[in-house]
């Protein structure tokens, strides 16, 4: 496929002051959030951290309780979702099952009685390669097919801003890995703004040029996927985004150019420049792929901590790597992934062993020693009908 710009180039997204209450919970507690023109941005976070009602907000479907939303430098705070230059792709596809492909494509445009609806329904159809069956009915496609089906219509419209809502979600694992390449192609391609919200981490940091980590109405922290794999500053994003091996303690020592903290008598060293905080008491985290497994003490270095004996209480195999669980006396457990490039497991259950990694690889957070809860969970779906009860009635004694 050559690359060409299908359409304008997106527009850039900025909320300010964004602050979202249900009677009875707070979904979003106070968002400030630049999104450049023609970036792949992903929101990505648990169930219940906000990242669907803010997608909603900038889409038109929910009003913020305060804050503004700016698309391209105009305030659509106000506007009428129908009225904004944004488009969603939702995970259920949403496609008409007794219309054609090219019709599904076209059906916006021809709404609006846009010139060549077809033509540019082609165009959009050729863009994601299924051009070739635009005559067919929705149910005589694959689930990808239908995806991408989903993706034509979305830019069909040229929006400046479009909306992906866990679309991969319904998709088995190979496909949506497949998908997950395509659709940052297409992305590149059509120089559009794509805001996608995600709870799956490698599906964001697989297409996303920024992912920002949600957590409890809150971003908890954003930048590049690779930063914030390597350099976590909080245990939240520690342990969402991957896994991550974490000890407690006090900082024992302190150089230029590293710092040394006492966890349960163990003593480890961690990079000034890697670490948050760099007195009291400190976190500090490897990630697992980072520490190696030995079957006999290793060799003391400054470059590396050590740790052990302990004993593999687990083994489990994945094919691409060997995943171990390490019981190491007064640190708790220690995760260790290995990759597979001998035969087999190196170690099994009750095998004594040691793990160490280059000081390099740790990094310090930024965590108070106890955090405050934000404000408190409230699952229940009692308040938010609540509130669009009152909407609607609302609404009805306007007209």
């Amino acid at each position: 496929m050559a690359v060409r710009e299908f359409a304008e180039r997106g527009a850039d997204l900025e909320l300010v002051g964004i602050h979202k209450r249900f009677p009875g919970f707070t979904a979003i507690e106070e968002l400030d959030l630049t999104i450049p023109a023609g970036s792949f941005f992903a929101l990505l976070g648990p169930s219940g951290c906000g990242k669907t009602t803010t997608l909603r907000l900038v889409a038109g479907l929910e009003e913020p309780t305060q804050g503004r939303i700016l698309i391209g430098g105009t305030d659509v705070t106000s506007t009428k979702a129908h009225e904004r230059p944004v488009n969603t792709v939702f995970q259920s596809y949403a496609l008409f099952p007794h219309m054609s492909i090219i019709d599904n494509v076209s059906f916006g445009l021809k709404r609006r009685r846009i010139t060549d609806a077809e033509g540019r329904a082609h165009e959009a159809l050729r863009l994601v390669e299924l051009d070739h069956l635009a005559q067919r009915r929705p149910a005589q496609l694959s689930g990808g097919q239908q995806q991408r089906v989903a993706l034509a219509r979305a830019i069909v419209n040229r929006p400046a801003l479009l909306l992906l809502d866990e679309p991969l979600g319904a998709l088995d694992l190979k496909l949506r890995r497949q998908m997950q390449l395509e659709l940052k192609t297409i992305q590149e391609e059509v120089g559009l703004t794509f805001l996608h919200v995600t709870h799956d981490q490698e599906e964001a940091m697989t297409m996303a040029d920024t992912v920002a980590v949600m957590n409890k109405g809150a971003i908890e922290q954003m930048g590049a996927p690779a930063e914030l794999y390597e350099l976590p500053r909080t245990a939240f994003v520690a342990n969402f985004l991957g896994q991550s091996n974490l000890f407690t303690g006090e900082v024992v020592g302190t150089t230029d150019t590293a710092i040394t903290v006492d966890a349960a008598g163990m003593r480890l060293i961690v990079p000034t420049r890697r670490a948050q905080r760099h007195t009291g008491q400190v976190t500090i985290g490897v990630r697992p792929e980072k520490v190696a497994l030995h079957r006999e003490a290793p060799v003391e270095s400054s470059e590396r901590n050590m740790l052990g004996p302990g004993r593999v209480i687990d083994v489990s195999f994945s094919g691409v790597s060997t995943q171990y669980i390490v019981a190491v006396p007064g640190i708790g457990t220690m995760t260790v992934f290995a990759q597979n490039i001998g035969s087999g497991p190196v170690a099994s259950d009750g095998d004594e062993v040691w793990v160490s990694w280059d000081v390099a690889h740790g990094f310090g957070l930024d965590d108070a020693p106890s955090e405050a809860v934000r404000f408190p969970a409230d699952d229940s779906t009692t308040s938010i009908a609540a509130q669009r009860r009152e909407a609607l009635v609302a609404e009805l004694e306007e007209h």
